[in-house]
Parts: C-alpha cells; structure tokens; sequence
C-alpha cells in the first residue's frame, strides 16, 4: 500500500476535518472513462484514495469533449461532475513505452479500475489474471455494459441499458411512450455498486493479503436497483407498467397539479392520509369505505386523485407544501435543479462547493464549483483537494517518479 500523502500538492481540503482521509494511502490507478467507472473513483478520492487517472494522449476521456455545456475555461461540465481529487497521466497503451509506464503504475497500486471492453485489457497484457498473478494483492474492478460473457460485445451505453433493462417500460405517462431517466442512473447505480465491491475487497485484502477481480456491469446493477418492480415480476409474475408519477402499491403517492405548479404528495401510511384529508377540508375522505386503507386508496387511485386535484387547485404547490409538512405530511413542489440546490441550502445541507485553483493554474485561476459528496463521516470527512485535472497535467509529477522507482527497485516490497 503507498504510504504517500495523497493531497500532493499539500493543500488542505476545502471541508477541513482530518488532515487524512478515510481512505488516505490507498493507490488507485483508474483506467476508466465517461461516467460510471469515474464516478466510483471520485467517491473514493473524496474519501482520501490517490487516484491517477489514466487517459489517451491528444483526446483523453471522452467526456473531455462532450459539450455545451463548459466552464470559462472552456472545460466539459460533465467531465468536471466526476473527476476532482484526481491527477491526471496521459499513455498510449498502443504502444509498448506506454504499456510498460501502465505496467509501473500497476506496480505501485493497490487498485485498478477499468471499463473498457471485455477483452480489451486482456489483449493488452493488463489483463486480471495477468496483473493478480504478478500482483497477488491487487483489487482488479472491471465495469461492463453487459457482463464478459455473450454480452461482451454489446455497446454498455446508459439510454440502452435502461431500454433493455426494463426501466424505460415503468417510466412516463401510461398515455405516452417509454421515457428514460432525465440522468444517466444507470451509470451512477453502477459507479455506486463498484465503489461497494472495491471497499469489501480491499477490506479482505487489508485482513488476508489476497487481492480478487471486482466485477460489476450495467444490466446487472439496474435489475438490483429495480427493486420492488423487479420482485414484483420474480415472486408474484408481474410485469409492471407505465403510471406516469404514481406508485404501483401506494396512493395517494404522485404528483398533483396546485393552482400554479405540481406538487409531490407521498402518503406513506393511514395516519398521514387522515391528515392530509383533513387539511385540505375533506375530512370524511379518511373515514370513506373506498379510501380507508391503502388497498383501497389504490383499487380507487383515479377517484381519490380528481377529488384531491380540485382541492389543492385553490392554492399554490408551497403553500400546501406548507400546511402539509406542518401535519405531518410529506409533500413539496416539483423543483427546478437550481431551486432544489437553494432547498438544501436553506436545510443547511452541502449542495455546492468550491476548490480552490491550483497556484500552478496561475493568479487568475478560478475556482472548480463541484457538488458536494453525501457522504458524512464525522472522523474523516469527504475533502476537496483538487479540481478536475487538466489532460496530462501530472505526467511530469508521476510518470518520472514512476520510471524512477521502477529503475531502482525495493527490496523490501513484497
């Protein structure tokens, strides 16, 4: 495991807290690109891992290009939202110079992660068997579309995944056609589900000294994340439809339209129906044989929503979003993303954070606006130590050491 301090330039976090991650002394040489794989490694950088981000000489991550939008400085947005805490290292793994300075930077790593496809780091020689029978300690995590297997070859892109995955059959109006999610989730689901695998096997590494592959894929992590809708089909046989905001076995648990814009009302229970009933003047709604319980609430879902749509039309989304929280009913308006970032402002809740530019960047440097991880530690909290890195701007920082250290060899490595 390195021992190095990973904030390399020496700055403190943004947050403050320890002046060591979580996570500090674990090397992550991270092979991926677009979204899941970096996603997984920001988390983890976040939480004190030293990622170096290996990209293609010339273009580097394909999200380097993927815009409108960019920042001032002309920088992909989407690059940006998942590659702080990162350096950044440029080799042509076409070339056997380029393989040898990956070989290196194996070498000195406690994980790789890749998502390239099934094969592809095979016929590079970097492939899993290859490096753990060199490196018996290393966590080996591959993310795929499809698994290695007959879906090998399948392009592992997130609208097709949430086609072929089912998610698009269960998303928008009953009326309307198949709708994907307004992000790619399956990606984040799947980033999530490798930064899982990765920490339980270091975590076995740490205790037996044996590393393992990590495999994880997009398929495979939306059917997971289907929950209920997927346990639907496999214990009871059904295939779950299109219901526009509602909930399959709950109601009132959608959206109404209020007298200016929607409002999301989620009624969990009997007791926060009687309330909500009661504050918008229908009180006789709880005690009606065709909405007392939630079985029945839902047999009668389109009655019970033109009763309650009539009602909420009189006022606006906040002032009932107002009056219902206040008894105890959960409900809010349908945000915009800049009123939902102003929403957790005023919970106090982190939604947005800057990181300083880097003095290399020069006096003039902006600072990287970044969404704040979720994660809590209140020991070892998420840090800000980095900006997004510009392609290749830690090849002189790491790849010399890195052919320095692979000149001199330690004897005391093991």
């Amino acid at each position: 495991m390195s021992t190095e301090d990973n904030a390399p330039d020496g700055r403190s976090g943004v947050l403050g807290g320890a002046a060591r991650g979580a996570l500090a002394g674990l090397r992550i040489a991270d092979f991926s690109r677009v979204l899941a794989g970096p996603y997984a490694t920001m988390l983890l950088a976040d939480l004190g891992a030293d990622v170096v981000k290996v990209e293609r000489p010339g273009t580097g991550d394909d999200t380097r290009a993927w815009l409108p939008p960019a920042d001032r400085d002309g920088t992909s947005t989407y690059f940006l939202s998942v590659n702080r805490n990162k350096r950044s290292v440029t080799l042509d793994l076409a070339t056997e110079a380029g393989l040898e300075q990956a070989r290196a930077l194996v070498a000195e790593s406690d994980v790789l992660v890749e998502n390239f496809r099934p094969g592809t780091m095979e016929r590079l020689g970097l492939g899993h068997r290859e490096l753990l029978a060199r490196h018996p300690g290393l966590v080996y995590c591959s993310i795929s579309g499809f698994g290695a297997g007959a879906g090998a070859a399948i392009p592992g892109y997130d609208l097709l995944v949430q086609a072929v995955g089912g998610l698009m059959s269960v998303t928008g109006d009953a009326a309307g056609e198949p709708t994907k999610a307004g992000v790619a989730l399956v990606d984040v689901i799947t980033g999530l589900h490798a930064t899982l695998g990765i920490l339980a096997a270091v975590r076995h590494r740490d205790a037996t000294g044996e590393g393992q592959r990590v495999e994880v894929n997009l398929l495979g992590s939306l059917l997971s994340a289907m929950v209920n809708q997927a346990s639907a089909f496999a214990v009871a046989g059904v295939v779950p439809g299109r219901l526009g905001n509602a909930h399959p076995s709950i109601a009132p648990y959608e959206t109404f339209p209020a007298a200016d814009r929607p409002l999301a009302i989620a009624v969990g229970n009997d007791r926060q129906f009687a309330a909500l009933a009661g504050t918008v003047g229908e009180p006789a709604l709880a005690l009606d044989d065709r909405f007392r319980t939630n079985a029945d609430r839902v047999a009668h879902r389109t009655e019970l929503r033109d009763i309650l749509s009539e009602r909420l039309a009189t006022a606006g989304a906040d002032h009932w979003s107002s009056v219902l929280l206040a008894a105890g009913v959960p409900a809010g308006p349908v945000n915009t993303l800049g009123e939902a970032f102003d929403f957790a402002r005023k919970l106090g809740l982190p939604g947005i954070v800057d990181i300083p530019a880097a003095p290399a960047d020069g006096a003039e440097g902006t600072p990287s606006r970044q969404i704040a991880n979720p994660i809590a530690l209140s020991g070892t909290p998420a840090r800000y130590r980095l900006a997004p890195p510009r392609l290749g701007q830690h090849n002189e920082e790491i790849l010399h050491r890195t052919a320095d250290e692979a000149a001199t060899p330690d004897e005391s490595a093991t």
